[in-house]
């Protein structure tokens, strides 16, 4: 079970970058520092760290890298509110989880009906991509293990809650979130929901993730494919854990 004690850790903005124009030059160097701050957690046997597809495999796979851990993503569609995309009304996984916030769900009046055609679409999407990054491959142990997430910053973090409410259902015995930035609020709302919150930059102003990296050019699905086949190839070298199911 998931303590009840949440710490939520970041660096003051001035003084986590004091380098080049206060920004990350990529997202690899953004994992790297990362790990620099995870570096606790390394080598630990029970240490899992997901990425969420795009954006956040690169910056994960430096983490899991350096931390020797097993490496793997997390595929979850959010299910956006039809007037409001960027609220999450739920979310799904594969396996056919489906996860709702009832309360969201109550206050706004939104019908099963409208449920429905919304998992529908995303569940099109949410099957496309597990096609082409797990590729067959089996879910991860969740289960019991340190979970880490981790993508390239959370800007709303509606998403980032999705992916809460996947794997608290899956019962880890410690869940944290890790990012390169994000605004003060978001954390704060995070940590609630959470084990621990780590950050780097935590902007006083906020705006967007992009601003924060010199190089915030698009993660491809190539690319991700390529860092998932390395995961797969170093997992096969060095195993650390057997997959679920």
């Amino acid at each position: 079970m998931i303590g009840h004690r949440f710490k939520l850790v970041y660096a003051s903005f001035f003084k986590a970058m004091q380098y080049i124009h206060s920004r990350f030059k990529n997202r690899i160097e953004a994992g790297q520092l990362l790990a620099d701050r995870l570096k606790s957690y390394s080598g630990s046997k029970d240490l899992l760290i997901l990425g969420l597809p795009r954006g956040g495999v690169p910056v994960a796979w430096e983490v899991a890298k350096r931390l020797n851990a097993l490496f793997d993503v997390i595929l979850v569609r959010k299910l956006g509110v039809p007037q409001n995309k960027e609220l999450a009304m739920g979310a799904i996984a594969p396996g056919g989880i489906r996860i709702l916030n009832n309360e969201i769900i109550r206050a706004l009046g939104i019908s099963q009906e409208t449920i429905n055609e919304v998992a529908s679409e995303e569940s099109q999407e949410l099957e496309r991509r597990e096609k082409l990054f797990r590729n067959k491959r089996p879910q991860p142990l969740v289960r019991g293990k340190t979970v880490i997430i981790i993508d390239d910053g959370i800007a709303t973090g509606s998403t980032m809650r999705a992916v809460i409410a996947i794997l608290k259902s899956h019962r880890p015995a410690e869940l944290i979130v890790a990012v390169p930035v994000a605004p003060a609020s978001t954390l704060n709302e995070i940590s609630s929901l959470v084990d621990r919150v780590v950050c780097l930059i935590v902007p006083e102003e906020f705006y967007a993730i992009g601003p924060w990296y010199e190089d915030f050019s698009q993660t491809t699905e190539d690319e991700v494919c390529a860092i998932l086949s390395q995961a797969n190839a170093s997992s096969k070298q060095n195993p650390i854990d057997k997959p679920e199911g």
